[in-house]
C-alpha cells in the first residue's frame, strides 16, 4: 500500500509526463500545512521564470504578518502574484500543474486568481 504522499508524487509524475509534450511553460503549485508556493517553470523545464509564495515578506506584510498563509486569501493573493511575475518575465499561456494535489481549497483558489490576473490555462 502507497502513503498519501506516494499516491500524491505518482499523480504528480502523470501529470508532468501530459505538460511536457503540450511544449508549454507550467505553473506548478505546492502546498505544506503552512505554506502555498507557486513557480512558473519555463518549457524545457530547466529555469524558474517566476516563483511566489506565502513565505515571501512582502505577502506576509499584506496578510497582516499573522502567519495565515495557509488558507484561500493567501492562496489567492499567490496566484495573483505569480500572474504579475510571469507576465513581467513575458509569459502569458502556462499549464497548470497542481502537483498531485486535488483542485479545491487553495489550489483551486491560486489557480482562479492566476486565471484572473491574466494567466492563461
Amino acid at each position: 500500500m502507497m502513503t498519501k504522499k506516494e499516491q500524491r508524487l505518482r499523480r504528480s509524475r502523470q501529470t508532468r509526463a501530459r505538460i511536457a509534450i503540450q511544449r508549454v511553460a507550467r505553473l506548478t503549485v505546492f502546498r505544506s500545512n503552512l505554506h502555498i508556493y507557486a513557480q512558473v517553470v519555463s518549457e524545457d523545464g530547466g529555469q524558474v521564470l517566476a516563483a511566489a509564495s506565502t513565505a515571501e515578506k512582502s505577502v506576509r506584510e499584506q496578510l497582516n504578518g499573522d502567519g495565515k498563509g495557509g488558507n484561500v486569501a493567501a492562496a489567492t493573493l499567490v496566484g495573483k502574484l505569480i500572474a504579475e511575475k510571469a507576465k513581467a518575465a513575458g509569459v502569458e499561456k502556462v499549464a497548470f500543474d497542481r502537483s498531485g494535489f486535488a483542485y479545491h481549497g487553495r489550489v483551486k483558489a491560486l489557480a482562479e486568481a492566476a486565471r484572473e490576473a491574466g494567466l492563461q490555462f
